[in-house]
């Protein structure tokens, strides 16, 4: 039974869907303007691992994934000016990395991916609604506000005091805002900034609207999930829980979710304080299924503390696991057994994915044993059973050998190993131990491991 860590009440919850043959949830995606980072990256893999699940409790044609892409704010208007180029350009660019970055990772692409631009009529509905009903009205300086004081609720999300935040917000001198805490729905026009018609003159959206206006559009005025990492819980998710409700007059999202930061040196990363890692880069020390593997260590609400150690560290986890599938030829089906109930009360307990990766790392222990007692037909029953399970998580689908050998990049080429293995062979069939030992020793430097069996050579990329 899926219990899930619900951040609204604070506690673990039985989930129960609105309707069980059709589960709804919606994540905040990217804002498209840069690379993504090692952060970025966790939403992705976090989220594509409690869809995977879901769609196993539930079948996939009964799961909606709804995982949105900004391609209108602030950053993306500064940057494009920045560049010399036109906003949409800007973005087209990023998607297309970001695609290219999820797909490295093992990220299947959600069910619906809609951007904000394609969404201004809703938006301008929903604003409307919301002048309509009085949570909104138009500052002095054109721009539409959200009225914070007339939602009886606001702060419970995130429980802070809003007399507090108020006393320490940072007001700019912007005196058309009748509370330092209302923000912004609709952005008047400036000149050479794109913009859309609307009845309060021509301008933009604002960000927190955006989300609001593409969840009820794709999932309905009330859904199952709400996810995002914890920076958005405050203002962010605040906001949208605000202003859907009042727009709808029904509750928004059942079970709001928080995956917790990526920190360097007990500091969050962020393209702010500039301590960040695009996921491009760590895929150029390490292979993108070490990097899912490593992300998956830690509970997805914990902080995850990014150091090459640490990656490394999953590295060598993940070695030890294909290492142990090498050779094996898995048996037909998943026939899981009581690893299997370890693994999904592991993953129904909040998704937690420490647990579940020790269970794989059991049945590695298991499955060497096997191999070394000669026992074939344990060796295979184990060697389906962590596939069987490992896809849950996306990891251990790749043949062992496509893994351990991994991409050459600008190392030696597979025929070129292939080639000084045989020359090393054959050195050793005429006892030239020292022309064995040079060759093996060149193969290790140049980031190749051999391993002697007494079935003959093999290799993987160390």
């Amino acid at each position: 039974m899926l219990k899930i860590y619900n951040g609204l009440t604070r506690e673990k919850e039985i989930f129960k869907p609105l309707d069980v043959n059709h589960v709804r949830m919606y994540v905040c995606g990217m804002t498209v303007y840069d690379f993504c980072h090692l952060g970025h990256a966790r939403v992705l893999v976090v989220f594509d691992v409690v869809y995977r699940y879901l769609c196993r409790i539930y079948g996939q044609d009964k799961v909606t994934y709804v995982r949105n892409i900004t391609d209108i704010d602030d950053k993306i208007i500064a940057r494009a000016q920045q560049n010399g180029e036109a906003y949409n350009h800007l973005t087209g660019r990023f998607i297309a990395e970001m695609n290219r970055d999820a797909a490295a990772l093992g990220v299947a692409s959600p069910n619906v991916e809609p951007r904000a631009t394609s969404y201004i009529g809703p938006i301008v509905d929903m604003v409307q609604t919301l002048v309509n009903k009085g949570y909104a009205y138009q500052g002095a300086n054109g721009d539409v506000y959200y009225d914070v004081h007339r939602f009886a609720t606001y702060g419970a999300l995130s429980g802070r005091n809003m007399e507090e935040e108020r006393t320490g917000a940072r007001v700019a001198v912007d005196e058309s805002k009748r509370d330092p805490l209302d923000f912004v729905l609709w952005k008047s026009a400036k000149p050479g900034e794109p913009q859309w018609e609307s009845p309060w003159g021509a301008g933009r959206p604002g960000w927190h609207i955006e989300c609001s206006a593409m969840s009820t559009q794709c999932l309905g005025n009330h859904f199952d999930i709400h996810g995002g990492g914890m920076d958005l819980k405050f203002p962010h998710h605040e906001n949208e829980i605000a202003q859907s409700e009042a727009a709808t007059g029904e509750h928004f999202a059942n079970v709001w979710m928080h995956n917790g930061h990526v920190m360097v040196d007990s500091e969050k990363m962020s393209k702010s304080l500039g301590n960040f890692f695009t996921v491009r880069e760590v895929l150029t020390y390490f292979a993108p299924e070490v990097v899912r593997y490593f992300i998956l260590t830690s509970h997805y609400r914990s902080p995850l503390q990014y150091t090459q150690e640490n990656v490394a560290g999953a590295k060598s986890a993940l070695e030890r696991m294909y290492t142990a599938l090498r050779g094996v030829a898995p048996a037909n089906g998943d026939d899981v057994g009581e690893y299997g109930v370890r693994f999904f009360s592991a993953l129904d307990d909040d998704f937690n994915t420490p647990e579940a990766l020790a269970v794989l790392f059991e049945m590695t222990r298991d499955l060497n044993r096997a191999k070394q007692e000669g026992d074939n037909i344990g060796a295979a029953r184990l060697a389906s059973s962590m596939k069987g399970l490992g896809k849950y998580l996306g990891l251990l689908q790749q043949t062992p050998e496509a893994f351990l050998q991994g991409v050459a990049a600008e190392g030696l080429a597979d025929a070129e190993v292939e080639e000084m293995i045989a020359r090393r062979n054959a050195a050793r069939k005429s006892k030239m131990w020292a022309e064995s030992d040079r060759l093996r020793d060149e193969l290790k430097v140049r980031g190749v491991i051999l391993e002697d069996a007494a079935g003959g050579t093999t290799w993987r990329r160390g």
